[in-house]
C-alpha cells in the first residue's frame, strides 16, 4: 500500500517455481529434439547404405553394360529397382521424421514466456545493473557477486547483448542502449562470431550517444561505421549533421567568456552525474539503492553497542521458559527484532508446497477502496494460506502469537511470497495513513499494528529488507523472522517504518509474513496519549 511510490523500471516477473517448470520443459524439448535427430540420422544411414550398395553395383555394371544385362537375374533386378525400390527410397527420403518433435513443441509452446516476459527479464537485468552498480562485462560474463562457482553458467553472446540494447532503445532508454551496444561491440572486436553485424551495432550506438548529447563520440562511431559500409545512407546523413552541429557548438564555445565556460562545464558535470537516471528519479530511490548495496547504513558504533542478542521467554510464557527463543536487536528506532530458528526446514518446505500451486502476482491494498489489487511496483508472486488448511499453518500462527503476545485471530492470513531474480518491492508503508481512512475497511479489524516477516530461504546476493527513512538494512537468513510495530501505542503511524524489498541479484527469495491488526490487541498492547510512543 503506497501512494507516494517509486516507479520501477520493469513490470514483468516470473516466479522461481515457474522458471523451474520452464527449465524442465526445455529439458523435455531437448530430449524430444535429440529423438528427432536420431530418427533423421537413422533415415540418412539407410539412404547412405543404399547409395553405397548401388554405387558399387553401377560401377561394375557400366563397365560392360551388355554383358551385365545379358544375365536374366541382373535384368530382372534392374527392372525391380527402378519400378519398386527407387520408389520406396523416394518415400523414405520424403518421410517427415519431425512429427513427434513438432507435436511436443506445439503442446509445450502454450507454457512458453511471451514477448512481455522477455522484455521484463531484460529490464530486470538492467535494473539489477543500476541498483548494484554492475558493469556490462560483469553481467555478460556471469561473474556476479554471490554466484556459486559450481553452478553452470552460460556467458551472454553478442546477440544477447544486442537484444538488451534493442529493448532499451525501444523505450528511448539511450543510456542502457549505449552500454549494451558497446558490450556487444567489445565482444565482436574480441573475435566472437555473431549473426549480428558490426554495422548494425554501430548504427544503434552512434545514435544513442548522440541522443545523450555527446556529439564527438557519436561522430567517431559514425565514421567507423562508414569505413565498413561507405554507402550506408543514414550514416552518411548523420555524418554531415553531426559535423554541422559540432562546428556550431565549437563556435559558440569559442565565443564564450570565462564565466560562461565555467557554467557550461558545471552543467556538463551535473549531466554526467545524472546520466542513466530516469526522469522520475527521486532522492529516495538513491537511498534505497545505496542500502541495497550495503551502503549508507546509519548505525553508529555508539548505537551498535546498545544492540544485544538474548534468549527470550516472552515474560515467562510456558512454552518458552525451558526452550527460550533466540532474539537479536537489528535496529533501535524503529525497534526491529530478529528471532532466529523460528521455522524448521520441514516446516518451510511444507509452507512452500502449499503455496506453490497458488502463487499469483502479489497484491496490495488500494489506499482509496481498501480492495486488494496488483501493483506494478511490487514484483513478486504470492499466495495466502489459512490456518485450517494444514496443521503447519496453524502452528506458525500460534507461534507468532506466543512470541509477540499479539492476537492473531484478527490478523490477515499468512502470506507467502516468492521473489525470483530481479524480484522486489519498492519503498512503502504497511499501515494505512490518515489520508487513507478506508485502507482496511473491508477487513473490519483496524489498521496494521505490526509486521512479522519470516525468511524462508537464504539469498546469495541482494534481497535485503531496507528501511529508507532511517538507513537500516536487514539481510535474509533462512528460518529467522523479523518483527516491528507499524503503529505507536497511541495508534499513530510510525513513518520511520517505510521499507522495501531489494531486488534479488542471485538466487531466489521466499518469505512469509503476518500482518497483525489493531482489533483484539486492546489488552495486549495498552494505548497511550503520547503520539510518538
Amino acid at each position: 500500500m503506497n501512494t507516494s511510490r517509486l516507479i520501477p523500471l520493469f513490470t514483468s516477473f516470473i516466479a522461481s517455481r515457474q522458471m523451474t517448470d520452464l527449465l524442465y520443459t526445455e529439458k523435455d524439448l531437448v530430449t524430444s529434439l535429440k529423438d528427432y535427430i536420431r530418427a533423421e540420422e537413422d533415415k540418412l544411414e539407410q539412404v547412405k547404405k543404399w547409395a553405397e550398395k548401388l554405387d558399387v553395383l553401377s560401377a561394375t555394371a557400366t563397365q560392360d553394360p551388355e554383358g551385365f544385362l545379358g544375365h536374366p537375374v541382373n535384368a530382372f533386378k534392374l527392372m525391380k529397382r527402378l519400378n519398386t525400390e527407387w520408389g520406396e527410397l523416394e518415400s523414405l527420403v520424403l518421410k517427415d521424421m519431425s512429427d513427434g518433435f513438432i507435436s511436443n513443441l506445439t503442446i509445450q509452446r502454450q507454457y512458453f514466456p511471451n514477448d512481455d516476459d522477455q522484455t521484463g527479464a531484460a529490464k530486470a537485468l538492467m535494473r539489477l545493473q543500476d541498483t548494484y552498480r554492475l558493469d556490462t562485462h560483469t553481467i555478460s560474463s556471469g561473474e556476479l557477486p554471490g554466484t556459486n562457482k559450481d553452478v553452470a553458467m552460460s556467458p551472454m553472446t553478442v546477440e544477447d547483448c544486442f537484444e538488451l540494447g534493442k529493448i532499451a532503445y525501444s523505450d528511448a532508454d539511450y543510456y542502457h542502449t549505449e552500454l549494451w551496444m558497446e558490450q556487444a561491440l567489445k565482444q565482436l572486436d574480441g573475435g566472437e562470431e555473431s549473426s549480428v553485424d558490426m554495422v548494425t551495432i554501430l548504427d544503434y550506438l552512434s545514435y544513442s550517444i548522440y541522443q545523450q548529447g555527446e556529439l564527438e563520440r557519436a561522430l567517431d562511431y559514425t565514421k567507423r561505421l562508414l569505413k565498413l559500409d561507405s554507402a550506408h545512407q543514414r550514416a552518411n546523413g548523420n555524418l554531415k549533421y553531426f559535423e554541422y552541429q559540432l562546428a556550431k557548438q565549437n563556435k559558440v564555445e569559442a565565443a564564450e567568456g570565462q564565466k560562461e565556460k565555467e557554467t557550461r562545464e558545471r552543467e556538463k558535470r551535473e549531466a554526467s552525474d545524472k546520466k542513466g537516471r530516469p526522469a522520475d528519479y527521486l532522492p529516495e530511490r538513491r537511498k534505497y539503492e545505496e542500502l541495497c548495496r550495503g551502503e549508507g547504513i546509519k548505525m553508529t558504533l555508539r548505537r551498535q553497542s546498545r544492540m544485544f542478542c538474548r534468549y527470550s521467554d516472552n515474560n515467562r510464557h510456558p512454552l518458552y521458559v525451558l526452550g527460550p527463543v533466540k532474539q537479536e536487536d537489528e535496529w533501535d528506532r524503529p525497534r526491529i527484532i530478529r528471532y532466529h530458528d523460528i521455522l524448521s526446514n520441514s516446516e518451510i518446505e511444507k509452507v512452500k508446497e502449499l503455496a506453490k500451486p497458488r502463487l499469483r502476482r502479489a497484491t496490495i491494498s488500494n489506499p482509496i477502496t481498501g480492495v486488494l489489487e496488483t501493483a506494478h511496483y511490487r514484483i513478486s508472486k504470492s499466495a495466502w494460506l489459512t490456518a485450517y488448511e494444514d496443521p503447519v499453518v496453524d502452528k506458525i500462527n500460534q507461534r507468532i502469537e506466543d512470541i509477540t503476545g499479539l492476537n492473531v485471530k484478527t490478523a490477515e492470513e499468512l502470506q507467502v511470497a516468492n521473489y525470483g531474480v530481479g524480484g522486489q518491492y519498492e519503498p512503502h508503508f504497511d499501515f494505512g495513513r490518515k489520508d487513507e481512512p478506508d485502507a482496511f475497511k473491508e477487513l473490519g479489524t483496524g489498521n496494521r499494528i505490526a509486521t512479522w516477516l519470516i525468511y524462508m530461504s537464504d539469498v546469495p546476493s541482494g534481497g535485503a529488507t531496507v528501511f529508507t527513512d532511517v538507513g537500516a538494512a536487514v539481510w535474509p537468513k533462512k528460518g529467522s523472522a523479523v518483527f516491528w510495530y507499524n503503529l505507536f501505542a497511541s495508534g499513530e503511524g510510525d513513518y520511520s517504518t517505510r521499507h522495501a524489498a531489494c531486488p534479488v541479484l542471485v538466487g531466489n527469495k521466499w518469505v512469509s509474513n503476518k500482518w497483525m491488526h489493531e482489533r483484539g490487541q486492546e489488552f495486549r498492547r495498552r494505548c497511550t496519549l503520547n503520539e510518538s510512543e
